[in-house]
């Protein structure tokens, strides 16, 4: 009877379990390097058996409550009859495989959960324009990240036949590269190359780098003001932007001989008594050192009253390719600033005015001289004596006589 009793222990109750314990169960896991897993084992029902979890190398990290291999990154999170939770801390590339849990029945049951370990890539770096470029030429820029697993799929919003894929085992190397024919309007331009990976938030890791490009200056002319008079001082300044920084002036007058009284000063050119000898087109040229210098003109009639003088300014650029003996090509943008103001129009009139009045005033005086002095005369011729006739026969016969010797009597009107 006792040897029956052992073969039903050793027998027949392990088959009533069979029939009860079910396996335990688990989940797949994904963590990034750096990160952290938690990796749980849930039985429906226990019978006081033990939960174990072992690593991808079968090393035995739990049994129950008690820690089997010293790894202070992994530490137990729950246990109790029906379930086992562990955590791994500081992820690692090495700690991605399968790992498996058993719950020691007769037979041993087990289940499995595949740890997936991403590689963070590095932040991005730009390449290929460290010093300023010159306008007009083509520059590549390089954008490298390191260390991503699986590869970076999107860089700077550019498809996949944009990037390149090196491997370097567990991770690999990835590459974009972007082509640009940069100008002038570039300059100080920010150039962005983001990396877009499942291991990082949207923006996590970002590069950027200024673009700096060098051209010849654009040049437009300033009035000291909008109604310069005849007679004032008047300044013109010459304003030029490039990069770098126009470092010489030139100023010239078109087409005429610059005013002696004219004054340069840099950027300004001087007019210590504006006069009409000052009319005229004044060019301005500022030169960095890259291309050639950049022009604005201006033109000039100071008026020699204030009735409203207009003042316009218009620009027309136009670009000239350099000729410069330097390996990389240069464009040169000129600016032909015209600067113009009115009013001198009003005073030629008066002038045209004024004459025609001062002529015929004196048309009028040397007509009344000449009246004055060609007056008509009037003349009367009386008989000497003829008072003293008795008669008037007499009268005319002694008229007849003496008419030769009769004096002339002569009235003046005036």
């Amino acid at each position: 009877p006792s040897l029956y009793r052992v073969i039903c222990i050793l027998f027949f109750c392990p088959c009533d379990l069979l029939i009860s314990i079910m396996p335990p169960r688990t989940k797949d896991k994904t963590a990034s390097v750096g990160g952290k897993v938690t990796l749980t084992c849930v039985v429906a029902e226990s019978d006081n058996s033990s939960l174990q979890w072992s690593n991808t190398a079968q090393q035995t990290l739990y049994f129950g409550e008690k820690r089997a291999l010293r790894d202070n990154r992994i530490q137990l999170s729950r246990s109790t009859p029906t379930e086992l939770s562990i955590t791994i801390s500081e992820v690692q590339l090495s700690d991605e495989g399968i790992y498996t849990c058993s719950i020691f029945t007769m037979p041993v049951r087990t289940a499995q959960a595949i740890v997936t370990v991403l590689g963070v890539p590095g932040k991005p770096q730009i390449s290929g324009f460290e010093d300023a470029v010159p306008e007009g030429s083509e520059v590549t820029l390089t954008c490298t990240s390191t260390g991503s697993k699986p590869p970076i799929y999107c860089m700077n919003d550019y498809d996949l036949k944009h990037l390149k894929s090196v491997p370097d085992e567990p991770t690999y190397n990835v590459s974009s590269e972007l082509t640009l024919k940069v100008s002038r309007s570039d300059d100080n331009a920010l150039i962005t190359c983001a990396v877009d990976h499942e291991s990082l938030a949207p923006g996590d890791k970002r590069s950027e780098q200024v673009l700096r490009v060098l051209y010849s200056p654009g040049v437009k002319i300033l009035p000291q003001s909008d109604l310069p008079k005849e007679g004032e001082k008047f300044y013109l300044k010459c304003v030029g932007s490039g990069n770098p920084e126009p470092t010489s002036y030139r100023w010239e007058k078109k087409n005429g001989e610059f005013p002696p009284l004219a004054k340069v000063e840099g950027a300004y050119l001087h007019f210590e008594m504006l006069n009409k000898s000052d009319n005229g087109v004044y060019l301005c040229y500022a030169g960095n050192g890259i291309g050639t210098e950049g022009l604005g003109d201006s033109e000039t009639s100071p008026s020699p009253s204030s009735p409203s003088p207009s003042l316009t300014s218009t620009a027309a650029p136009t670009a000239t390719p350099s000729t410069s003996s330097s390996l990389t090509s240069s464009v040169s943008v000129q600016l032909n600033g015209v600067y113009t103001f009115t009013g001198g129009d009003h005073a030629v009139i008066g002038g045209v005015v004024a004459v025609i009045v001062f002529i015929l005033l004196c048309l009028l005086i040397v007509l009344g001289r000449y009246l004055i002095r060609h007056k008509g005369t009037y003349l009367t011729h009386e008989a000497k004596g003829s008072d003293d006739a008795p008669d008037a026969d007499t009268a005319i016969i002694n008229a007849e006589g003496g008419h030769s010797g009769a004096e002339d009597k002569k009235e003046y009107f005036i």
